[in-house]
């Protein structure tokens, strides 16, 4: 599956920015979703995951209460709503798909997109 992130760019801190990664193929639907950002000089770090089915979600402690993942299989997409963002939240975000649910670690995921970069300022 190829994925295609979208939707970064410079925010305020307290605003909002929606990320979308569309997938090509048929079989969307059988994969498990993340995100996971790299901020300048640090190690890729996890987000957010989304099961296949959509029915469960789990979130880094970070970003629990102000992000929300969420996914449209009929439309081969998975979304992640960002809220009340914060400097520290700068970093270019990568969708990334995986055949396990609920991994938040990177090796759980075999396929990744090109990155958004999402910058808040103070």
């Amino acid at each position: 599956v190829q994925l295609q992130a979208s939707g970064g760019g410079l925010v305020q801190a307290g605003g909002s920015l929606r990320l979308s990664c569309a997938a090509s193929g048929r079989t969307f639907s059988r994969y498990a979703m993340g995100w996971f950002r790299q901020a300048p000089g640090k190690e890729r770090e996890f987000v957010a995951t989304i099961t296949r089915s959509g029915g469960s979600t789990y979130y880094a402690d970070s970003v629990k209460g102000r992000f929300t993942i969420s996914r449209d299989n009929a439309k081969n997409t998975v979304y992640l709503q960002m809220n009340s963002l914060k400097p520290e939240d700068t970093a270019v975000y990568y969708c990334a798909a995986g055949d396990l649910d609920l991994v938040d670690g990177l090796e759980g995921y075999d396929y990744w997109g090109q990155g958004t970069l999402v910058t808040v300022s103070s």
